[in-house]
């Protein structure tokens, strides 16, 4: 089972950074899928980027070269690190879990969610 709770959003300039953090205070199994999803206001929930127990980092398009996800193993935290930041970027960033060594491209095959951390990047 995994508790997923997220932080670190807020309002920044475009061109600006920030780092979100999602805690998980339960269990991480031995295979796992940790991911951060976003979701813009009349847009589909889409994925930003995921991290795999096998060691395998993926990254949307609209990601690549700017974010960065990774994990402190010892205190069970997924980061996302995000530059230059745009407009764009502006959603509700969501952490999920799911326990398999096969990573799901599916949003709805993740069985734990946090309750989302608002970034907004506006001028």
């Amino acid at each position: 089972q995994a508790r997923l709770v997220e932080s670190g959003g807020g309002s920044v300039q475009p061109g600006g950074s920030l780092t979100l953090s999602c805690v998980n205070s339960e269990y991480r199994h031995k295979w796992y899928c940790m991911a951060w999803f976003r979701q813009a206001p009349g847009k589909e929930r889409e994925a930003v980027a995921r991290l795999e127990s096998v060691g395998r980092l993926k990254y949307a398009d609209s990601a690549k070269g700017r974010f960065t996800i990774s994990l402190d193993d010892a205190n069970n935290t997924l980061y996302l690190q995000m530059n230059t930041l745009k407009p764009e970027d502006t959603a509700m960033y969501y952490c999920a879990y799911h326990a398999d060594i096969v990573c799901p491209e599916e949003s709805s095959i993740y069985d734990y969610w946090g309750q989302g951390t608002q970034v907004t990047v506006s001028s």
